[in-house]
């Protein structure tokens, strides 16, 4: 390839071609045989793509390698976009609530932050949303498969007030009203144990890592961290979060080690 084509070239090209063909990620990663998070990486201009990678690119998208290296190249091409049927669309990123699950993340939070005066509804909130959002990241699976809205004070968990009254009246929870620092506050003090069994240790471990880095923060400090989160930037308010927009984020916010993998593919 040419000198000129930067990496960051080569990412939006392949992204603008994929996107005419008709393709998601997904289904493109699968082709080339490559991760999905390798797919984002590299239309971010974060990863390099091999000759190996770049060829077979080449056959799924229909371009010559040779008209790929022209400044011009996609301006000139006339790509004929293929209907994609809905049958064969790869929506791994739709999550299914584990109500269960759920509930002892919550509990289990709960317990580890019981002692922390801070930890009203908006830092649990968050908290929630990055375990969740955080081992998207890591693993491409679901840790509680709650869906997070955006809202003006950052990513909100669905279904939460129902899930939560539903504890208080199971006596799994006790909800107070309080005041911290001046401003009201609600608690929720857990009354039971969370069950360890429903997390796998991969799960308890992201989860640890959240309430090491953030349990400690202010609810403004916490909701303007979340806001400054690629999930939260790239979505609409007051519509869904996709977890997908995790395989997007860069420092300070994403979880996954990308270095390695980008050193095994450098041209």
């Amino acid at each position: 390839m040419k000198d000129k084509l930067s990496q960051v070239k080569i990412g939006q090209r392949l992204a603008e071609l994929r996107k005419r063909r008709g393709f998601s990620q997904e289904d493109l990663a699968k082709i080339v045989q490559i991760s999905r998070p390798s797919m984002a990486q590299i239309e971010l201009g974060n990863r390099s793509v091999n000759i190996m990678e770049l060829q077979r690119f080449s056959v799924a998208l229909s371009f010559s390698l040779d008209d790929f290296v022209s400044i011009d190249f996609l301006m000139d091409q006339d790509v004929e976009t293929q209907p994609v049927k809905e049958k064969d669309v790869v929506r791994i990123s739709v999550p299914s609530l584990k109500v269960n699950k759920f509930k002892n993340v919550l509990l289990y939070i709960l317990e580890k932050c019981a002692g922390k005066p801070n930890v009203g509804e908006t830092v649990l909130y968050k908290l929630l949303y990055f375990s969740d959002f955080n081992y998207y990241e890591l693993y491409e699976d679901h840790l509680t498969g709650a869906r997070y809205r955006k809202l003006p004070f950052g990513p909100v968990p669905q279904k939460l007030d129902a899930i939560i009254q539903q504890m208080i009246e199971d006596n799994q929870l006790q909800r107070i009203k309080t005041e911290y620092h001046g401003y009201p506050q609600t608690r929720y003090l857990p009354l039971e144990k969370s069950d360890l069994t429903e997390l796998k240790a991969s799960e308890k471990e992201v989860i640890d890592r959240v309430i090491e880095q953030l349990s400690d923060w202010s609810a403004s400090a916490i909701s303007n961290y979340s806001h400054k989160d690629m999930p939260w930037l790239a979505s609409t308010e007051g519509e869904d979060i996709d977890y997908e927009l995790t395989f997007y984020r860069e420092a300070p916010f994403s979880v996954r080690n990308y270095g390695e993998e980008m050193e095994e593919h450098e041209i």
